[in-house]
C-alpha cells in the first residue's frame, strides 16, 4: 500500500542525554492547565427549553414529568423564594440516599401546601446528584385545570400505592405527608402537634418497594397563614377541604394569600430500615402500625426541639 506523505504523523525527536529536562508539574498544576468548560447561563438554558418546546423534542416520562420544564421554568422563581422570603435552613441532607429511592415522610402544615413545595426544592438542591423530589398528591390537586397538569409536569401524582412503588423501585425520591388536608388545614393554636398518620399505608408502600423511610420534619411553615377560622359552608360549596380565614385573608384579598417570611428549618432523618423486612412485612399489621408510630413519633420529637431552640418566628 502506497502512503501519502499526508497520512504520515511526524514524530518529535527523542530527547538527547544533554537536553535540558523540563520542569515537572504536579497533578493539581497540570488540572489548573486544563480549560475549564463555563457553566451553562440560565439564557442558555432557557434557549435550549424554547427550541425543545417548538421541535418537541424533549424528555417526559409515563407519569407525565418534564424535567426540562421543571428546571428552566418552575424551580428558579421557587427557589428565589427558598433562599430570600422563607430562608430555608437544611440539616440531614447527607440521609438522603445517592443511589436507590427512599420514602421521604414529612409533617404538613401551612393552610396551603407551600411546605410541600419548598421540601422539593431542599431535596434537588442538597441532593448530590440533583434528584427531584417526586411527590404523592391528593386527588383534589389533579382535578384543578391549570394546577393539576402543572403537577404532573413537575413529578407529581396521585397518592397511590401501585404507582409509589413503580417510582421508588426506579430509584426515585418519593415524598408523602401522611397527615394531608387534617394536617395542613389545622387550626393555628394546633400548630406543631401531628395529627394521626392514617393507618400506615405508607409504611406498607416503602417495605414492599424495598427501601428506607426519611423522616422529614419541616418548621416554620406553621405561621405563614395562622389559621384562625373555617367557612366551612362556602368550602363545601367550592367543594374544598376547607376555606380558611387568617388575620389578613380573604379581608385584604389576594393580598392575604401571601405568606408570612418565617425563617423555616428542614431536616432529613435517619433512614427508618423498612427496606431490611421480611418480604412479607407490609401485610403484618402489627409492623405497619409500629413503624407508622416510630415515623411520627420521630418527626413529632425533632419538631420539638427544632421550636424549642429558635428564638424567633422571623429570625429563626
Amino acid at each position: 500500500m502506497q502512503v501519502k506523505e499526508a497520512d504520515v504523523i511526524p514524530l518529535r525527536p527523542a530527547p538527547s542525554d544533554d537536553a535540558p529536562t523540563p520542569p515537572a508539574r504536579d497533578l493539581a498544576t497540570v488540572t489548573e492547565l486544563r480549560p475549564r468548560r463555563a457553566p451553562e447561563s440560565f439564557a442558555d438554558r432557557l434557549a435550549g427549553f424554547v427550541r425543545g418546546r417548538l421541535t418537541g423534542d424533549y424528555p417526559v416520562d409515563e407519569f407525565g414529568f418534564d424535567p426540562q420544564l421543571t428546571d428552566t421554568v418552575v424551580l428558579p422563581p421557587l427557589r428565589m423564594i427558598y433562599e430570600n422570603w422563607f430562608r430555608v435552613e437544611v440539616t440531614g441532607a447527607n440521609n438522603l440516599p445517592v443511589d436507590g429511592g427512599a420514602l421521604i415522610v414529612a409533617n404538613h402544615s401551612g393552610t396551603l401546601p407551600w411546605d410541600a413545595v419548598m421540601t422539593s426544592v431542599a431535596v434537588h438542591d442538597n441532593h448530590p446528584r440533583g434528584k427531584h423530589l417526586r411527590m404523592l398528591g391528593a386527588d383534589l390537586v389533579f382535578r384543578l385545570p391549570v394546577l393539576g397538569t402543572l403537577a404532573r409536569r413537575t413529578g407529581q401524582t396521585v397518592a397511590c400505592g401501585a404507582d409509589a412503588q413503580r417510582l421508588l423501585r426506579a430509584g426515585e425520591l418519593v415524598g408523602v405527608w401522611p397527615e394531608g388536608f387534617k394536617g395542613i388545614g389545622k387550626p393555628f393554636s394546633e400548630r406543631y402537634r401531628l395529627q394521626r398518620f392514617g393507618r400506615g399505608g405508607f409504611v406498607a408502600t416503602a417495605a414492599k418497594a424495598g427501601v428506607p423511610i426519611i423522616p422529614c420534619s419541616i418548621m416554620g411553615a406553621e405561621e405563614i397563614h395562622p389559621k384562625i377560622g373555617d367557612l366551612k359552608p362556602l368550602a363545601k360549596l367550592l367543594g374544598l377541604p376547607y376555606f380558611p380565614v387568617t388575620p389578613f385573608f380573604p379581608l385584604l384579598g389576594p393580598l392575604g394569600a401571601i405568606p408570612l417570611p418565617t425563617k423555616w428549618r428542614i431536616d432529613f432523618g435517619a433512614p427508618v430500615r423498612t427496606d431490611l423486612a421480611s418480604a412479607d412485612a407490609a401485610d403484618d399489621n402489627a409492623f405497619v402500625l409500629e413503624m407508622a408510630a416510630e415515623v411520627r413519633e420521630t418527626i413529632q420529637r425533632t419538631l420539638d426541639s427544632m421550636v424549642a431552640e429558635r428564638e424567633s418566628v422571623f429570625r429563626g
